[in-house]
């Protein structure tokens, strides 16, 4: 345990010495914030409205809750991936600069290497993801705060779950990467692509209907679903409270994924839950397996 801690304590400490890793992770949440207040707030706007008959008369700060909700449940769904695979590439510089190579003849087992490695990269971009929350909240309180206690409670669960699901990842696709050019090159790819296929950039209801079953799969789908719901609970209860028929607000809920659907059938909120839990158990022994593949692999 000795080992593992002063490890840990290493990782997290060379991170955030690290000023490139850094600052790069924790500037990531605020330009998407920014990005995502200046192009997306429009069509979240207009997704909303386009799902209100004609007739309805809706306050501003309703419509700033609904739509600021979904940017924050956004910003955040791909923040707690696309961090945790900056902090985690420090596993990978190890490789590139020989430091592995010596941490692996010393009599620390290639076990507790690995944890130290996912421990340290789950703390870094916990503490980086919390911030990020914490300023997310900040901008619903100007745009218009329907959030309880219990909602913002729910929301850091959300954001831990989902770092313990991004680090899992970036785990089992770092053991891959031997260069600083495979570092970049796999960071663009995340950065660019995870958004779409998590539906934090554009509602998945919005895709084909093949499509949407495709990505029904992937467990990142539920865990923006999960932010978006604990997000907007408030500005739905608000909703009804107004007057709103209980199938527009589902229909809200359905455009922007509230509500998500496994071939046609519904998923339940706990069932988000319980896929995201499975899915980080599942890549953590596919972690522990392919490392333990590479240790033999190098010993002989």
């Amino acid at each position: 345990m000795k080992e593992l801690g002063a490890l840990i304590r290493r990782n997290v400490s060379l991170f955030f010495k690290d000023k490139g890793m850094f600052f790069t992770s924790l500037i990531t949440p605020v330009i998407l914030l920014v990005l995502y207040a200046t192009f997306l707030a429009n069509v979240y706007r207009d997704i909303f409205e386009s799902a209100l008959p004609a007739q309805f008369s809706v306050p501003d700060s309703l419509i700033n809750g609904c739509v600021g909700g979904q940017l924050v449940s956004s910003i955040l769904a791909v923040s707690c991936v696309t961090v945790a695979f900056c902090s985690n590439m420090l596993s990978v510089q190890d490789k590139v600069n020989g430091t592995l190579r010596d941490l692996t003849v010393s009599p620390v087992r290639s076990s507790v290497l690995s944890l130290s490695y996912y421990i340290a990269s789950f703390l870094s971009t916990l503490i980086i993801c919390f911030t990020a929350l914490g300023l997310c909240l900040l901008y619903l309180a100007k745009q218009g705060w329907y959030l309880s206690t219990f909602d913002v409670v729910c929301l850091f669960g959300d954001v831990f779950l989902l770092v313990m699901f991004g680090t899992a990842l970036s785990s089992i696709i770092n053991i891959f990467l031997k260069t600083q050019g495979q570092i970049s090159a796999v960071g663009t790819v995340i950065s660019a692509g995870y958004g779409f296929v998590c539906g934090a950039y554009m509602p998945i209801s919005q895709f084909s209907v093949g499509l949407q079953r495709v990505l029904s799969f992937l467990p990142g789908t539920y865990g923006t679903s999960l932010l978006r719901n604990h997000a907007l609970r408030g500005v739905y209860d608000e909703m009804i409270r107004i007057g709103f028929p209980s199938e527009v607000v589902e229909g809200i809920k359905d455009s922007i994924d509230c509500n998500l659907y496994f071939f046609d059938r519904q998923v339940e909120l706990p069932v988000m839950v319980g896929i995201l839990v499975v899915a980080v158990i599942v890549l953590l022994l596919i972690d522990i397996i392919l490392t333990g593949i590479r240790s033999r692999k190098a010993e002989k």
